[in-house]
């Protein structure tokens, strides 16, 4: 869908979540968006091209999770990718959250400290690594109030992965689409197994074209401190998920 004026589109659909844009935020967000399609011309971040497709399914989702922080929290995207919803939100807080991003993949990397130096943002440290091998460093393990995450993995999995970045009585905000039910489920033994319980769901859903994606974000707490032994390597989470 071609958008006449993008700042506008945005504010738009970001009031009808009740989320009110300011125009700096929106700046930055549109700013991001042009070095997103520039830099996705020469390594892959994203699928979603179209600039409608890229207000709703990468910021508009992404600016779901922000009812749910406190800018006073220390915070890690584990898997954060293109940054989202990790710069999103650090852009949403203006400089006034202490926000991580961690991803494997060193072209990523590169992009989002392009997309930082830009928009000079600030309070955003990067980390080059593997989910698993930065858990067991005693700089990240067990070092933050709050994990959020999209798309990376399968709940089971994903939970191996980010609940000993947790401090006991942290979170995480993991975002989810419509077969969560399925995955809370196989994820049991898990929530068991690292010390960590469902406390609460956010369901919400947005349109693109007429269609409905319906999306979830669940809650969850750690009660306890988590066995030096998880995560394991990737070869054997993969293998044979909690």
């Amino acid at each position: 869908m071609k958008i006449i004026n993008f700042k506008d589109t945005l504010k738009e659909e970001a009031s009808k979540i009740d989320i009110s844009l300011n125009n700096n935020i929106l700046e930055k967000l549109e700013k991001y968006k042009d070095i997103l399609i520039e830099w996705n011309e020469k390594i892959n971040l994203t699928a979603i091209t179209d600039e409608y497709e890229i207000i709703m399914k990468h910021f508009i989702d992404s600016l779901e999770l922000v009812k749910y922080i406190d800018s006073s929290k220390k915070v890690i995207d584990v898997g954060t990718g293109a940054g989202f919803p990790g710069i999103v939100i650090a852009i949403y807080f203006e400089g006034k959250l202490d926000i991580t991003l961690l991803d494997a993949l060193n072209k990523r990397i590169n992009f989002l400290q392009e997309v930082i130096n830009t928009l000079q943002l600030t309070n955003i440290t990067l980390v080059h690594g593997r989910a698993e091998e930065c858990a067991k460093m005693k700089e990240h393990r067990e070092k933050y109030d709050l994990v959020v995450s999209r798309a990376v993995a399968s709940l089971p999995v994903l939970l191996e992965y980010e609940i000993p970045y947790v401090k006991v009585g942290g979170s995480c905000l993991i975002m989810k689409g419509d077969k969560v039910d399925v995955e809370i489920e196989k994820a049991k033994k898990a929530f068991d197994v690292l010390n960590a319980k469902l406390v609460n769901r956010y369901d919400y859903s947005y349109f693109v074209d007429n269609e409905k994606y319906i999306r979830v974000i669940l809650d969850i707490k750690k009660y306890k401190e988590t066995n030096s032994k998880y995560p394991r390597n990737n070869g054997q989470i993969k293998k044979n998920p909690l």
